[in-house]
């Protein structure tokens, strides 16, 4: 049986919810519900709380929550389909401080129909903030929804656009 290590981490006003497996980071949520989506993604693992074998993970995601870096450098395990996978390892080539559309991801991945798969892909992302989904805005510009809520989605990119300023 596989065995993710989990551990919470508090930066500002969010309390995260992190998970790692033996291939990397395999799981973050910043909202109240993280042990049930955990649960979700992660239904036949042994969970095990362990701070010593995710501490190098909680210190990387606290460099990015605080800006400190705008690149999360350790291993990401991406546990999904094919095509989710292909849509989150386009949301990995969404530079620090810039934002795309599903639309402009569908294109990416050379599946301009399939935008609304896209934004369901996006949607399912287990490694939120890690995997940037908090870069894509709607068509029109507005900011669109977001899984861990849409304060902590604007205050990501606030986050990014100051930090890339300075």
């Amino acid at each position: 049986m596989k065995t993710l290590y989990i551990d919470h981490i508090t930066v500002g006003s969010y309390t995260y919810l992190l998970a790692v497996g033996d291939r990397g980071l395999a799981f973050v949520s910043s909202n109240t519900d993280g042990e049930d989506d955990l649960q979700h993604y992660f239904s036949h693992v042994q969970k095990v709380k362990n701070s010593v074998k995710t501490n190098a993970y909680a210190l990387a995601l606290k460099k990015l929550l605080t800006g400190e870096s705008q690149k999360f450098s350790l291993p990401v395990e991406f546990n999904g389909t094919p095509f989710q996978k292909s849509v989150w390892q386009a949301l990995c080539n969404v530079p620090y401080g810039e934002t795309t559309t599903y639309s402009a991801l569908a294109e990416k991945i050379h599946r301009p129909t399939a935008i609304r798969a896209v934004a369901n892909a996006v949607g399912r992302n287990p490694n939120q903030i890690v995997i940037p989904c908090h870069r894509v805005l709607r068509k029109d510009g507005s900011i669109g929804g977001y899984h861990g809520g849409l304060p902590l989605k604007r205050d990501l990119l606030a986050l990014e656009a100051r930090t890339k300023q300075s």
